[in-house]
């Protein structure tokens, strides 16, 4: 049996037009951690700026920014 709330939506995870649904191997994590796992996938998102928002039903958005590279 979760403790998760069962009414409490999944955090979905976004980086450009990606979104990850929060599964089982992220649940309970902070931003940094989450962030640690989907590194090797997203490698973008290793500097990456976090916006954390809300949907209009309540679903919590984690979006992380990319940071524009120095160039030279």
């Amino acid at each position: 049996m979760s403790d998760q709330n069962p009414t409490q939506l999944p955090r979905i995870f976004k980086t450009g037009a990606t979104r990850i649904v929060e599964d089982d191997s992220m649940r309970g994590k902070g931003f940094e951690e989450v962030r640690a796992l989907l590194r090797s996938a997203y490698p973008e998102i290793a500097n990456a700026t976090i916006r954390e928002t809300t949907t209009a039903d309540g679903q919590p958005v984690i979006e992380f920014l990319p940071v524009a590279g120095r160039k030279g």
